[in-house]
């Protein structure tokens, strides 16, 4: 589990990564001088002050009668007017904080950079770049919270400055520096080290007022201007620090010994990325690869190697809170779409895989952001509304107030939000089986979605107003909708739940009211349960919600809805948001489509890879971690497919050998190995209880665990 490079790189974009969740580190350089860019999960710079929610509940028989009445571009107007008339805040887009870069660490060597090699080892979580002789070893400690740097043989300066580009806002630096004094003849020299302090001159009750960045330098040191000289070998241990939540020990505290730091962190990390793997048979030994050579080879042995580095970014950027867009990295002031939390499918793909590879615990810091911005949410279901139960926003970083949204994309009719996070609450319970979960933070959170939905649909059963993610008709600009097929999938889906977990007539009624699906002229499930025409170029596929999961019986016409969007794809070469591919892959896979699921796995790792093996929102252009985590979610869907009442091995695998190991399925059980070959395969299963499920269409008694051979 590890790869090099060759890439020399002043684009932090291109980094190698490490992170331990909390504190992340870029990695990169190779031209005049070695970077470490850092940052911190909670970095979120106060840019927008949030707003109150847009009081629209008192407008809510116009929208409706203006969308029944196929006005729909009018109907998403009268909400921005409606809100610019309560705040003139709303008359300009108002974004969410955005995920900033801290500072870097550039070490300046006295002469240019000529031979230059990096490489990462995906189980310890090292990061190494090597020139001229010399060697910078870094990570980031799980046990210690800081950022480890050993160098090696790299006399230079090392310099500790912000991220380069112009700040959104005025941000106040200033740099210190506590040298080492001259140590007495025969004692070892005394550390050193650098402090960037940041203020916030904008912010308001509850934001960040500032933050600083601590560098300790072990070993001989001379200050020189912003910087200081190192002799060739150092160990640098660096640190964010946000206010008010450092739990962790000094860095003046910490043993200046890179291994014993090391071998702290290491236990953990590796014990995380051991949980699961898959090999597809290729024949070929796992050694050190080369990145570029991957990336231009394709086949299995790609897909190993993404698999694996893709949970790698993800288990190194789960810390107290999920994967941003960005997961723990920035190196800029303004990243695309702030790097925050987007709801609407970048999120759940970040952190699909999770469950999958068996690491069910980074799925916590998900249900703690969420947990905390049930307030808002509520306030958004009443001012807009009028309901009671929660709504969430598409877009959240520091607050879940709904304030983003404009005529064109009309989010505040997107109303399938809670209903899709309540998914994630329900699956862990699936999953792990915790009962005390279940009982404390899934159900109560699944209630208040679903009462949501028992008051906003209208007399007839409908979504109205409704909304398909970022998808119009052909030809027309209006997004606004009545019925989107997701609004539907996503709330049959939480009843489906209640109703296993919490078994009242008021679900049965609630189910009773959903309006169905519809299936279009061409034989395929529609994206609007609505006389609206199908655009199938589109990036997204938000219509093929049933068969994300566990796979909705009552939708129809999966498989012609597949071939059709996956066909844009192929036809077009589109190049934007990976992670449509990832919905069409893991509904190809549920229906058991190999050859579709295998095209977009095939295009999502030839497209959207870069030498430092992190994904890529488009082709090759903006950094983003979402299809790091649904890579592995595909691949393991792939390989097993399963509800609460079945499990099925090889559902839509294209491979004719490999193995597997580590992967969970719904119902607490563990596939804890897999493997198949031309003509056979064996599985060996577990659960978390005494069970029997069908495994393969036939009753299995998982009791104690059971081989299965065919």
């Amino acid at each position: 589990m590890r790869f090099f490079s060759r890439t020399r790189t002043g684009d932090w974009e291109r980094a190698l990564v490490t992170g331990n969740g909390r504190q992340g580190a870029l990695v990169y350089g190779g031209h005049r001088d070695l970077r470490v860019t850092l940052s911190h999960e909670r970095l979120f710079l106060p840019v927008t002050r949030p707003l109150d929610p847009p009081a629209t509940a008192r407008i809510l028989p116009e929208l409706r009668g203006l969308l029944y009445a196929g006005r729909r571009q009018e109907a998403a107007d009268r909400v921005v007017e409606l809100a610019v008339r309560q705040d003139p805040g709303y008359a300009e887009t108002r974004w969410i904080d955005p995920l900033i870069g801290a500072a870097t660490l550039a070490l300046e060597p006295p002469a240019p950079v000529t031979a230059y090699r990096r490489s990462c080892d995906l189980r310890t979580g090292v990061v190494t770049q090597e020139c001229d002789g010399g060697r910078q070893e870094v990570f980031v400690s799980r046990a210690a919270d800081a950022v480890v740097i050993r160098c090696t043989g790299l006399a230079g300066v090392l310099r500790l400055a912000p991220v380069e580009g112009e700040p959104p806002i005025p941000i106040g630096y200033r740099l210190s520096a506590w040298p080492a004094p001259p140590a007495p003849h025969g004692e070892p020299a005394r550390d050193a080290g650098l402090v960037l302090h940041a203020s916030f001159p904008e912010h308001w009750p509850g934001a960040l007022t500032g933050y600083q960045v601590e560098c300790r330098v072990t070993g001989p040191a001379t200050p020189v201007p912003g910087g200081l000289r190192l002799p060739g070998d150092a160990l640098v241990l660096a640190r964010v620090v946000i206010p008010g939540r450092e739990p962790y020990p000094p860095l003046e505290d910490l043993p200046a010994d890179f291994d014993a730091l090391l071998a702290g962190h290491a236990r953990q990390h590796a014990e995380l990325m051991d949980r699961s793997a898959v090999r597809l048979g290729h024949g070929g030994k796992r050694r050190e690869a080369c990145s570029e050579d991957l990336l231009a080879g394709g086949g299995p042995e790609l897909v190993e190697a993404v698999f694996d580095a893709a949970r790698y970014a993800i288990v190194s950027s789960c810390g107290e809170l999920p994967p941003t867009l960005q997961g723990v990295w920035s190196g800029t002031f303004t990243p695309a779409w702030q790097s925050g939390y987007t709801i609407d499918g970048n999120l759940q793909t970040a952190v699909a895989g999770l469950h999958p590879t068996g690491a069910p615990e980074l799925m916590l810091p998900v249900f703690d952001l969420f947990d905390r911005l049930v307030p808002d949410f509520r306030d958004n279901a009443r001012a807009l509304y009028g309901c009671r139960g929660i709504l969430t926003p598409a877009h959240v970083s520091t607050h879940g107030r709904h304030n983003h949204f404009g005529p064109i994309w009309c989010q505040t009719f997107w109303t399938a939000g809670a209903a899709w996070l309540a998914r994630l609450y329900y699956d862990h319970y699936s999953y792990t089986q915790d009962a005390a979960f279940l009982r404390d933070r899934a159900l109560p959170f699944m209630v208040e979605a679903a009462e949501f939905y028992e008051d906003f649909l209208d007399e007839h059963g409908n979504f109205v107003p409704s909304y398909s993610p970022e998808n119009a008709p052909p030809g027309s600009r209006a997004q606004a909708c009545v019925n989107a097929t997701m609004d539907i999938a996503a709330v049959r889906d939480l009843v489906r739940n209640l109703r296993r977990v919490d078994p009242r007539p008021r679900w049965d009624r609630l189910a009773a009211r959903l309006p169905g699906y519809r299936v279009a002229p061409g034989g395929e499930l529609a994206e609007w349960a609505w006389d609206l025409e199908d655009n199938h170029a589109h990036r997204h596929a938000s219509h093929l919600y049933p068969f994300w999961y566990e796979g909705d019986e009552a939708a129809r016409g999966g498989e012609e809805a597949v071939r059709r969007r996956l066909a844009w794809w192929r036809g077009s070469e589109s190049d934007e948001m990976a992670f449509g591919l990832v919905q069409l892959g893991l509904a190809a896979a549920r229906l058991g489509m190999a050859a579709e699921a295998h095209e977009a796995l095939t295009l999502l790792v030839t497209r959207y890879w870069r030498a430092n093996m992190v994904s890529t929102h488009n082709r090759d252009a903006i950094f983003n971690v979402d299809v790091c985590g649904g890579v592995p979610a595909l691949v393991a869907a792939m390989l097993v497919r399963s509800s609460e009442e079945s499990l099925d091995l090889l559902p839509a695998c294209p491979w004719p050998r490999g193995e597997a190991r580590g992967l969970r399925a719904r119902g607490g059980v563990t596939v804890e190995c897999l493997a198949w070959w031309p003509g056979g395969g064996e599985a060996r299963l577990t659960s978390l209880a005494p069970r029997t499920l069908h495994v393969n269409g036939r009753p299995v008694d998982l009791a104690g665990g059971v081989t299965i051979t065919w």
